[in-house]
């Protein structure tokens, strides 16, 4: 064996690969497209892509489950103007769900949460850091100023 294994995350998109791939490129900034398959048609079939560093294979052909919050893709933000730009950018065409989860157009979940949630959800003193849990579970978008210092 020459080469090391690898793992990417793979999403099947019933339609709107393409549409999808620039909706990240624009929303992530860093969303870079690898290598694409077209199968001798004018529709995207299969995308290598990345987002932050990670990566993920995208296929679009009917057919496919319908996604779910049985799985999330989880994005740490620094600060509350990046929760925000994030949060409007995926719930404009997409739905906002609870605890920083978000839909996307094409039903992909995504947790929005900005890095500084973790010292109120771990707060030292017990009574504010259960406050803040308490925060948490009730919050759409999570919003670093309803937390308890």
């Amino acid at each position: 064996m020459t080469q090391p294994s690898t793992l990417k995350t793979f999403l099947w998109f019933n339609e709107g690969l393409q549409e999808a791939l620039a909706f990240y490129k624009a929303t992530f900034g860093e969303a870079m497209v690898v290598a694409d398959e077209h199968l001798n048609n004018p529709n995207l079939f299969t995308a290598d892509f990345s987002i932050y560093g990670h990566e993920f294979i995208g296929m679009c052909t009917p057919g496919g489950d319908r996604f779910n919050n049985a799985i999330s893709l989880s994005v740490q933000v620094d600060g509350p103007e990046e929760t925000d730009r994030l949060w409007d950018a995926i719930t404009t065409s997409g739905a906002p769900g609870r605890c920083g989860w978000c839909t996307d157009k094409w039903g992909v979940n995504w947790q929005v949460t900005p890095f500084q949630m973790s010292d109120f959800v771990g707060h030292p003193d017990q009574a504010k850091r259960e406050a803040n849990w308490g925060v948490l579970r009730n919050a759409t978008k999570i919003q670093l100023s309803d937390f308890i210092q």
